[in-house]
């Protein structure tokens, strides 16, 4: 670390704003080094909590008593919900769609926490492309699950061509995309109830999960939400 205990990894402009990814170490706690990405200068992501990206791919598998799953993964990030989609033996393959080639490069130099692991496992695989595009086309597979986790929240997505997906004419074209008793899972730092009843007029097996935890950087209990469909 440097003596200001952030180091600067990667920064680069995209469509989306400026990207960073940044290393640091809590100041708050000693040893505690943590990955964080910004983009447009706004907050993201980090390594430190993951409760609710790793519990977008959990929740959905607990929905589906299949074997063998393919799973499509709707941004990369920094690799939670992919590794934790592999973390079981019930899934055949993941791939990954991300839009920013950046990101995957992150991957490939080795920069993420878990590069290592996600490259190393043969079921994994990542494509540069935009997952709301991709959903949004006839489909030339389909996949048991799809896990989307990409905007803030429905209502705020980081641009505004993602705005579709989250109408009932967008989850219905998602909804082509999927399998036979496939799932659909979404993360979202807030509840939408608009998207909810966007999601019951197109399945018939609906949740919503919150995600609470304790984020002792700010201080504040906070929930992040997954919208869950079969």
């Amino acid at each position: 670390m440097s003596p200001s205990n952030l180091e600067i990894l990667a920064y680069e402009d995209t469509p989306l704003g400026p990207l960073c990814l940044r290393r640091r170490e809590l100041l708050s706690s000693p040893g505690t080094v943590v990955t964080e990405v910004t983009l447009n200068h706004e907050f993201l992501m980090s390594s430190y909590h993951t409760a609710s990206e790793v519990a977008l791919a959990g929740f959905a598998l607990e929905m589906h008593e299949g074997r063998e799953l393919t799973v499509l993964v709707g941004g990369l990030g920094l690799g939670y919900t992919a590794h934790e989609a592999l973390a079981s033996p019930r899934v055949s393959n993941v791939l990954v769609l991300e839009l920013l080639p950046q990101v995957i490069d992150w991957l490939e130099q080795e920069l993420v926490p878990l590069s290592a692991v996600l490259k190393a496992d043969e079921r994994f695989r990542t494509e540069l492309d935009d997952v709301f595009v991709r959903l949004a086309a006839p489909p030339a597979e389909t996949f048991d699950l799809i896990l989307i986790d990409v905007d803030h929240a429905p209502d705020f997505p980081l641009s505004s061509a993602n705005a579709s997906f989250y109408t009932e004419v967008g989850v219905e074209r998602a909804r082509r995309h999927l399998a036979p008793g496939g799932v659909l899972a979404v993360w979202s730092s807030a509840e939408n109830p608009t998207f909810v009843r966007a999601l019951e007029r197109v399945f018939g097996d609906v949740r919503v999960e919150p995600v609470t935890f304790f984020n002792d950087l700010v201080h504040e209990e906070v929930t992040d939400w997954i919208f869950l469909a079969r």
